[in-house]
Formats: structure tokens, sequence, C-alpha cells
């Protein structure tokens, strides 16, 4: 018999069918492992101390996160790892099974044969071993499925490492048949690094042999920089062999208490603790769209923006920091590390204030206590190691943005302390740019980059002294806001390196990138950087001769040659569309200068090219490096149709929304509901926006009208609406 439903009953059972997909389902951890994307495809919990991951065993640019998805090799299982940075760094405690004792180091294997999922990764190795992982905050959860026929063999290799990092200490104990406590001290990217581990095994091990670089050693104890112990499970084949492997930065017995993050041993049982603290992650941002490419580069997007910064201290807020001292954050605080701050502070930070309530306020906590330890703001912590790396003090624009926004936990006094002694340091050039007003190329190298981002950096710390009441201190940081002036150099139109003369360096080509310190640019070229000026874009525009002629220069950086000329060339000048490089960071925000001057529609159309071409639902679909987040958080800003053009206004420019539907969960319990009205491929013009029932003439959204929730409705069309938000009064803030 055939029964006829009403439609209301197919359309809700098609709603509710919808609606119980798991977003998890949707992330692809592959995304990004593969061209220059340096992420991992192993597993961790939202900014846990542990990703557990695979190494190919290479060093090399392509392999910083220790895996690429061009190799077919592994070499082991370690459980530190960095999500898309240009550095290889950590790989810390590695592990590797084998089926028997002679076996070579590495394994090759298939991707057909591997699994990746939020809080999980397995790969069954040429070997025969199916290898399984999941995690807690501060465990790695191992599980060796071995084939008839192999004598189990597991072993711990202190001594690997990849590109520059190298063991300065492994240590190893041997408790008793199944416990075993140790450690690596390292030095590499970051120097002092220490990393204490416990590890229990389901099965009790008959046998066990210690290897320093000359070989077996007797005894249970092993101090050596090649430090290897092997742990035999006769009578495991055919079967399984789970692991536990806990992390600590401050004492080996530490990391055993950790070990009670997981007091079974169900694997699956873990396994989905950790994918349903994905998905409570997820959930924070749900999106509608028939593209299915869409969703899933969406939710890949957002779950890389929540692995770094990473866990750092024990479950009682003890750390160990890079000066070897023993400390401990407030009571119910925690210490993070791993601020790829020239990278985050454009668009993941910001982003955070809205997707990370309870964690923000400790990972910003963390950048404070880093300063009370070092008398300076991080520029690049990594195992609170002072990396020094990039330029500006990047920092000050996520602290900033915090203290504007009304973070809760910081010390608003205490934060603009620390943010004034970055601006006012003996190091990094500060000197002679305070002496100058601009960085002199002669004194320092990369004169047009630091001079830009301190200009900008110097900006958000005069918001934050008006906010206090220091108008003097106001006054001072706003004439430094706009050193940019002293660099433009009319005759070109780009913003060009000087000496301390006040000549500017010859002789200068704007294609011309050189990958070193002496450079005027930092990762690119007078194109990609003469636009760095998201405090002041019609000051930029004046010194351009006019809005119309600034738009037809932004029109070039889109259309000229995409040739990057110099022998030295950076590699992160990628991701190309003319000179604009999406594939690195500072070219993020320049698709919304148009709207700072009255032409929105071009905006949408730069932003909606952009999208649609440099993001892609497989290995290398990113354009360049993921960066910790900050490429990701790219695409979920853009995706909903918004961005943080300049990240400490707390204006958000509208784009092109990619996305027929999204809600965004906020920090205080409210909702916003963005609903995009006849959008498609063609239709990437805003013809109108309406908030909460009212029109908005305006081309942003504040921070504060996002908090208040409602909904924010677009309505698209396939052709420009050059009147909508042509006015003055309807442009996002600039300084001029």
């Amino acid at each position: 018999m055939i029964r006829k439903f009403p439609l209301f009953f197919l359309v809700l059972f098609s709603f509710q069918s919808v609606n119980a997909q798991k977003l998890t389902d949707l992330v692809d951890p592959f995304i990004g492992t593969g061209g220059h994307g340096h992420t991992y495809p192993g597993a961790a919990v939202p900014f846990g101390m542990v990703q557990l991951s695979p190494d190919n065993g290479r060093s090399g640019w392509d392999w910083s996160s220790g895996y690429h998805y061009s190799d077919s090799t592994i070499t082991g299982f370690s459980h530190t790892h960095l999500s898309g940075t240009g550095i290889g760094d950590w790989c810390d405690i590695s592990v590797m099974p084998f089926v028997n004792s002679d076996t070579d180091k590495k394994a090759t294997f298939s991707h057909k044969n591997e699994k990746a999922a939020p809080g999980y990764y397995s790969v069954k190795m040429s070997s025969g071993i199916l290898a399984s992982f999941t995690v807690t905050e501060r465990v790695g959860f191992h599980s060796y499925a071995f084939p008839e026929g192999a004598k189990p063999m597991i072993q711990f290799d202190l001594g690997f490492h990849i590109n520059w990092d190298k063991t300065e200490q492994g240590y190893v104990s041997v408790l008793n048949d199944s416990t075993l406590i140790g450690y690596r001290y390292s030095t590499g990217w970051a120097k002092n690094q220490k990393v204490y581990f416990a590890a229990r095994t389901s099965k009790a091990f008959s046998l066990y042999k210690l290897y320093a670089a000359g070989g077996v050693v007797a005894g249970n104890k092993l101090l050596d920089t090649a430090a290897r112990v092997q742990l035999f499970f006769p009578d495991a084949a055919g079967k399984k062999v789970l692991l536990k492997v806990a992390l600590s930065s401050t004492t080996a017995e530490k990391a055993l208490l950790a070990l009670n993050e997981v007091k079974h041993w169900d694997f699956e049982k873990t396994r989905k603790d950790a994918s349903a603290k994905w998905e409570a992650e997820l959930q924070k941002i749900k999106i509608q769209s028939s593209d299915q490419a869409l969703k899933k580069i969406f939710y890949t997007a957002l779950y890389h923006t929540c692995l770094s910064p990473v866990l750092y201290s024990d479950a009682d807020g003890a750390y160990q920091n890079a000066k070897s001292a023993q400390l401990k954050m407030e009571k119910g605080a925690q210490r993070y590390t791993v601020y790829s701050l020239w990278d985050t502070f454009r668009a993941l930070n910001p982003l955070f204030t809205l997707t990370q309530p309870k964690k923000y306020p400790d990972i910003l906590k963390s950048m404070m206590a880093f300063y009370r330890e070092n008398g300076l703001l991080p520029v690049w912590d990594l195992s609170t190691w002072e990396a020094n790396t990039m330029t500006g003090y990047h920092a000050v624009p996520v602290l900033a943005d915090a203290v504007l926004k009304g973070v809760p936990g910081l010390d608003i006094k205490e934060a603009y302390q620390a943010m004034r002694a970055s601006a006012t340091q003996t190091s990094r050039n500060v000197p002679d740019y305070m002496k100058y007003g601009y960085l002199p190329q002669d004194k320092g190298g990369w004169s047009v980059t630091v001079t830009l981002e301190y200009a900008f950096d110097d900006y958000c710390i005069a918001q934050v002294a008006k906010k206090l009441g220091l108008m003097d201190d106001y006054k001072l940081f706003m004439g430094r806001a706009v050193a940019y002036q002293r660099l433009f150099d009319p005759v070109t139109g780009f913003i060009r390196a000087r000496n301390s003369d006040g000549k500017f360096t010859v002789p200068f080509d704007p294609y011309f990138s050189e990958h070193e310190e002496k450079a005027e640019y930092i990762e690119g070229n007078a194109w990609q950087h003469s636009f760095f000026v998201p405090q002041d874009p019609r000051g930029l525009a004046n010194e351009h001769g006019g809005y119309g002629q600034f738009v037809k220069k932004l029109d070039s950086l889109f259309s000229v040659s995409s040739v990057v000329k110099g022998q030295n060339a950076s590699a992160d000048v990628s991701g190309l569309i003319g000179q604009y490089a999406h594939g690195n960071e500072p070219s993020h925000h320049i698709a919304y200068l148009y709207s700072y001057v009255g032409s929105a529609w071009k905006t949408q159309e730069k932003v909606r090219m952009i999208a649609d071409s440099m993001y892609h639902a497989k290995p290398d679909g990113y354009a360049g490096n993921e960066d910790c987040g900050q490429m990701s958080a790219w695409f979920v800003w853009n995706a909903i149709g918004f961005y943080p053009a300049n990240p400490v206004s707390g204006q958000y420019v509208f784009g092109s929304p990619l996305v027929d539907r999204a809600d965004l969960q906020l920090p205080n319990g409210k909702s916003l509901h963005v609903e995009v009205n006849n959008n498609s491929k063609t239709n990437k013009y805003i013809q109108k926006v309406w908030l909460n029932g009212k029109v908005l003439s305006a081309d942003f959204i504040s921070h504060n009208q996002i908090l208040s929730g409602g909904k924010l409705v677009f309505l698209m069309g396939s052709k420009p609406n050059r009147n909508w938000a042509s006015k003055p009064k309807d442009w996002p803030s600039s300084i001029n």
C-alpha cells in the first residue's frame, strides 16, 4: 500500500534530517596538509596540549607540521605539532609500533587507508598495523591493532626531531611492566623547551630495551640525546595494545597525574568525548548552504581556528616557563602558548571575542603572564620562549581589541602599561622609529613593514589611552599612528623605504621581494605592503591624490602582472591575484579598503573572487600557510558576510556573504541570525541590508550591534548597487 504524507510532514522530516547532521562530519582535517598549508591531520581537542599526529620523518618548509600530504612514509606519531606555521618545531615524544624489533624505522602507507576527523586519526601501515588515535586535553590515547604473526613492539624515540629542532636531553625511566615516565629537553626555533611525559600500556610488556646513541644499555633508566625505549608484547599478535601518554610542562610526576584524565581503557568513549567537544565548538556558528563543498571548507576552517593557542599548564594551572621557573596561573586560570600574533591579530583574535568567551580570558591572561615574566608582551610565544619572529608588536592590537570590547578578566591599567612598554622598548629598532618618526632602512632593515605595523599598533594604544582618559598619551600615539605618511612616495604611488638622511632607497621595483632581514619589506613587496594602513584608509587615499585615484590603485593591485621578482623572493608570496597575495597575511584586509572610500561594490566583487578561488575542499585547499588559524578565520568571517578590516575598531565591514543562512551563538547567550536572500554564484553584490527590520545604510555592523543579537538580512543581486553605502557617513571609520 502506498501512503501519502502531507507536505508539512515531508518538510518537517527534511528539516530534522538536515539539523540532525553532526557538524564534525563536515570537517576534513586533511585540508591544508598539502600545498603550503602546513597543517597536520592528527587528533586534538580544542586548544588542547596534545596534538597526536603522524610524522613523515622529513625536514623542510612543507614539513613544518611534521606531515605533508605528498608523502607516504611514517616514522612515528608524536604528541606536539604546530598548525600552519612556516617553522618546524615540537614533534615531541615520538611513538612508533613495529611488527618486530628488526623493522626499519619507517613505514609506508596509502591515503586510502587513512582516516581523520576532529579528535581522531587512524592509518593502516604497510606493516599491517592499524594505528588509531584520540585525545583529551593532556592525554594522547593510542590503539595499535597488530596483525597475526607479528612480534609486537612499541618504541618511544626521544631523539626524534625535524628541521633545526634537536634533542638536548632525553630521559626515560621504566617504573613497572606497564608504566614509564620521562622527558625531552630540546632546542630549536624556541630554546629551552621541556616536555615531560608519563605512559601506561593496557597490557604488560614482557621485556623492554633501552637504547642510547651507542646501542643497548642496561638498567631501567636512561639519559641520552638519542634515548629510545622498546616495549615488547609477545602475546599481542592479532590483538590490540592500548597506550595512554600524558604530557606536562612541569614534571614527570605531574604527567603521571594527568593520566587520570582518562581513567579507563575505552578508546571509543574517549573518541566520542573528543568529538563532542568539537561538536560544541562548531555549533557556535551554524550555516546553511546547498553547496556541500562550501560547508566542508567552512567547518574545516572553523575547526582550524580552535587549534591554537594551545594549553601549556597542568590541571592546577602550574607551568614551567622558558626560564625554567616553576609558576602558577591565578586560581582557575590556565596558561596557553603558541601566539602567532603577526598573523592572528588580523582576524582570529577578533573572532575569539565572539566565539571563545570561556577560553579567551585565559588566552589574554597568558599574554599578561608573559609580560610579567619578561618585561614585554610576546611577539611570537612558543613554549613561553620569545621567538621574536616577524615585525610589529602585535600583542598590542589583541589586547586593545579585548579592552575596547570589554572582554572580562583583564586589569586594564596593567594591560595599558604592557602595551606602552612595547611601544617604548629599547629593542626591535623602536628607539630609531621614535627618533625619526619612521624606521630608517640603514638602521635596521624592513623599514616599510616595521614603520607601518608600529604605526598601526600605536593607533591601538591611543584608543586605549583615550578610554582611560590619558589624553596626552592619546595625542602622542595618534601622532605616531600616521607614520606611514613619512614613507609615502607620491611619484611612484608606493610606500617606500627611506634611509636616515631622508632619501628613498634605490633602486626601487615594486615587484621585487627579498627574503632576508635587510629587505625593505618582510615576506612581500611594495605592492602588498603599501596598503597596510587599516587605521587610516582615507588618509592613505589622500596621499594618492584622492579617493578616485586610490580606487584606481587598488584596481591595479588586482590586475597587474603576478610576477614576483628577486632570486630570493619569499615563498610566502602566494595565492596571487595580480599582486594581491592571499597566501600571506598582509593582503587580508586590502579588498575591504574600497569600502572606506565609497566603492563598497568593489569590495563585494573582490571578496567573492578571493573566497571562490583561494579556498578548496582538498589537501592543497589553502593558498598559503594556514598560520595558526588566521587563514581559516578570514574565510569564516567572509562566509557569513563581514570582516574586521581594522581589527580594533569594533566595526565589521560588509563583504559578499557565501552562505544562505548563519546563526551565531553570542557570548552573552543571545544569537545573531544572518539571512542572505537571492544568493548565488552570480548574485555577489549587496542591494540592501536590514538589521532587526530596519534598513541599514552603513557599510558595516558594530560589535555592540552584533552582541545585541537579532536578525541581519542581506538582499543580493547580480549587478552592483553603486548607491548603497556611497555617502561618507556610511563608511567605516578612518583617522582622516
